[in-house]
């Protein structure tokens, strides 16, 4: 009976001994914040173990997927991908997001992975066909990275990381700071600032105790690329006016060019822009970077099914870190390629604008430019274009009254050349001797009529530049034009015509055959019957160059060829005017008779001139 009882109290202590002990660790287990704790310590462990593990290895960075800030297991293979960086992909910035800036003229959106602008809109403008215009696009036509080493041997891009946005008030301006970071106070930021109504935004790169994380001994390349998206009706036209502009060396510019592959190197570049025919997209630097290399390729390789982008541009400029660290002060320029706005902001970005080089420019400048600006704040657009072409033609009515004299009076002697070329058609230099001699005595010469020509090509040149560049044309209408700063359209061809296009544009057509009758009466007049042997047949050429201005003006800008439709219309009129009241053909033959009979001097130069045709006339006889 007493071992059997002995056992079961043997029994009931246990039973109270373990109860006791499982209450007491339940009494002192630990909290969920020391658990916490204990994992994170040992995850910082296996981290460090990683970290000296793989010190020694080369890695390089192309993507980059956020982790779970509490998955241990992916912080160990952030830190084993990214070495100190990371830290940038535990942090929420990495799960994604964008922030926005905007003012009245701009929408930009900014992405924490890459920090870069993904989206830039322009309020106030429409694509051709009534849709948004972007300059970037869901960030699928653009990209902004700094490719830098580190010092554990790895190679990364900030366009793959995470960037922490912090977006503030300063004043009236926006100001969004994105930080890809290495710990809370260690950090790469780039710092966008935005104004009320203002294109151009204020733009920083700098960076905070990087100096023994960043090998600073190694290049540390800015990239920025993008692909030009299409505007404008004509794709091909567009791309034309399409090209990579950059600026080096205390103001000097320079462009790339068209072509399926350009590129190019300078030195101390203080801006690069990608300028599309109306609108452009530009990074300036007050501190110069110390090179740049420039890339620009075609993306339309054929027209009817390349229609959505222009070109491509890449763009890589080495950065410098002093102390170990960056810091550049920088502007974006996301707006108009318009010349009175790009050159409000007094940082020499009117030279995008194709205005001309030399003295073609310098007329645009200052002169076209103002003056279109003046008429069209009170006029239409249309009417200021004829109010402008009919004040240049004012101007140059006394070139085209010398020019017309000059026509009238190689009329006069028309017959007597004819003799001339009848008497000595066997006898070349003979007929030129006597011609010559012909308009000595008649005071004539034959290159009195081009000189007023050639005076009149730098403004016919300025206009041809003024006109595919004003911006203040573009979607502005007249009459059966839609656009002046693209070509109108009476009617669509069910097929394309090389070098012609699929459309009927009236302007040029108006245009073309008004600088036929221009030419019938000018060159028509005095040409002769019959070509000489070598020479080309300038009949033919009259015809060709109405023909050649309707195929080429058939895809060019409705306004330029609205003002060479009016400009000679007015040249006709003015010269039918000179012809009918102001000439008289028989005052002038008169004149050039009595000329003839006036003893004159010959300058010594055309003395030899006449002396050495004698003598080889001489020759020729012997």
């Amino acid at each position: 009976m007493e071992e059997k009882q002995f056992d079961a109290k043997s029994i009931i202590g246990y039973v109270l001994l373990l109860a006791i002990a499982l209450w007491y660790f339940y009494a002192n287990r630990p909290t969920e914040e020391e658990l916490a704790a204990q994992k994170e310590a040992k995850a910082k462990a296996e981290i460090q173990k990683l970290k000296e593990a793989t010190s020694n290895r080369l890695i390089t960075v192309e993507n980059s997927v956020a982790v779970s800030a509490t998955d241990s297991l992916g912080k160990i293979k952030a830190y084993q991908e990214l070495g100190a960086f990371g830290f940038s992909k535990t942090l929420n910035a990495a799960n994604g997001g964008e922030t926005v800036l905007e003012n009245e003229v701009l929408y930009l959106k900014i992405n924490n992975k890459g920090g870069y602008i993904t989206e830039a809109r322009l309020k106030e403008y429409k694509a051709y066909n009534g849709e948004e215009l972007l300059l970037i696009k869901n960030g699928a036509n653009a990209s902004l990275g700094i490719d830098f080493n580190t010092k554990d041997n790895r190679v990364l891009s900030t366009k793959n990381l995470f960037f922490e946005p912090s977006l503030s008030k300063v004043g009236n301006n926006q100001q969004l700071s994105m930080k890809l970071k290495v710990s809370a106070t260690q950090f790469l930021e780039y710092v966008y600032t935005i104004k009320p109504g203002d294109y151009m935004l204020d733009f920083a790169i700098r960076s905070q105790g990087l100096e023994n994380i960043i090998d600073s001994s190694k290049e540390i390349n800015l990239n920025w690329e993008l692909e030009a998206l299409r505007h404008s009706k004509s794709n091909s036209y567009e791309n034309r006016y399409t090209e990579l502009i950059f600026e080096y060396e205390n103001g000097r510019d320079d462009y790339l060019g068209q072509g399926d592959f350009k590129e190019d190197t300078a030195e101390d570049v203080t801006y690069v822009a990608y300028k599309q025919h109306f609108f452009s997209s530009v990074l300036l630097t007050n501190t110069a970077f110390k090179t740049g290399k420039f890339t620009s390729s075609n993306l339309i390789k054929d027209e009817e099914i390349d229609t959505l982008k222009l070109k491509k541009f890449t763009a890589n400029l080495p950065l410098v870190a002093n102390g170990g660290n960056l810091n550049y002060q920088m502007n974006w320029y996301y707006g108009p390629t318009d010349y009175e706005t790009l050159n409000s902001y007094d940082k020499n970005l009117d030279e995008i604008v194709a205005l001309g080089w030399g003295i073609f420019g310098w007329i645009n400048k200052w002169l076209f430019v103002p003056l279109f600006g003046f008429l069209s704040g009170f006029l239409p657009y249309g009417i200021a274009i004829i109010v402008m072409t009919v004040l240049v033609k004012i101007g140059l009515s006394p070139v085209t009254y010398k020019s017309y004299i000059s026509q009238a009076r190689m009329k006069v002697l028309k017959p007597e050349i004819a003799e001339i070329n009848e008497k000595y058609a066997d006898n070349a230099m003979k007929k030129q001797q006597e011609t010559m001699k012909l308009y000595s005595k008649a005071g004539v010469s034959p290159m009195a009529g081009c000189i007023p020509a050639l005076l009149q090509m730098p403004i016919l040149y300025a206009m041809f530049s003024f006109f595919p560049s004003a911006f203040v044309l573009r979607q502005k209408s007249f009459l059966w034009a839609d656009d002046l700063s693209s070509y109108d359209v009476v009617a669509n061809l069910p097929f394309n015509i090389p070098f012609y296009g699929d459309h009927i544009s009236l302007f040029p057509i108006l245009a073309s055959i008004a600088i036929f009758f221009y030419m019938q009466m000018t060159t028509g007049q005095n040409m002769p019957t019959q070509s000489q042997p070598g020479m080309p047949n300038m009949k033919f050429i009259m015809y060709l160059s109405p023909l050649f201005m309707l195929f080429f003006f058939n895809n060019y800008p409705s306004g330029l060829s609205l003002y060479y439709f009016v400009s000679n219309l007015i040249t006709i009129g003015i010269m039918l005017v000179i012809k009918n009241f102001i000439i008289d053909e028989d005052r002038i033959h008169a004149q050039i008779q009595e000329n003839k009979k006036k003893p004159k001097k010959q300058s010594k130069f055309k003395q030899r001139l006449q002396e050495a045709m004698e003598q080889a006339e001489k020759n020729k006889k012997k």
